[in-house]
């Protein structure tokens, strides 16, 4: 028997979230090394499930709130090799390219500073990822005014030139 649940995750003050799918032990260790080298000024913690052998949370961080906090919300999730990356004093776009080319990693879920909602399929032998759903619905269509605020709220955060 097989059911769904949505699990809410709580996004630290002024962070951001990655979570996705990988396959192996050693994830932990080289994602920790993917974010200190393509974002060194950035706190971080990752925590990772694993779903064989003695099936621990394991993590890495380089700051103890965020790392209290994404192990709490894998626990949350409880689904087997799964990992959850909170992020302060960087954006994921600065480190995404490299962990969706990190070897171990399957998929990413999502890469967001938005409410995070996680759908959960549960069944007996434990949980599994269905989908997300990142923020809110849109409210209405851009207009000229809001491109160019797009356009220069890129520019003033440096991501466009």
């Amino acid at each position: 028997m097989v059911s769904t649940e949505i699990v809410e995750i709580e996004l630290p003050k002024d962070s951001n979230v990655i979570l996705g799918y990988s396959h192996f032990i050693k994830t932990v260790e080289d994602l920790n090394e993917i974010i200190a080298t393509h974002a060194p000024q950035a706190k971080y913690a990752i925590a990772f499930s694993e779903a064989s052998g003695v099936r621990l949370i394991r993590w890495e961080a380089n700051d103890e709130e965020l790392k209290e906090r994404a192990i709490e919300a894998i626990q949350n999730l409880s689904a087997g090799h799964t990992f959850l990356i909170f992020l302060r004093n960087a954006f994921p776009i600065a480190i995404l390219n490299q962990i969706k080319n990190c070897q171990e990693v399957g998929r990413i879920f999502a890469a967001t500073a938005n409410p995070l909602s996680v759908v959960i399929a549960k069944s007996e032998r434990g949980n599994g990822v269905l989908g997300v759903i990142d923020g809110f619905s849109p409210l209405g269509i851009e207009d000229e005014e809001n491109k160019n605020k797009r356009r220069k709220f890129l520019r003033d955060i440096g991501y466009k030139s």
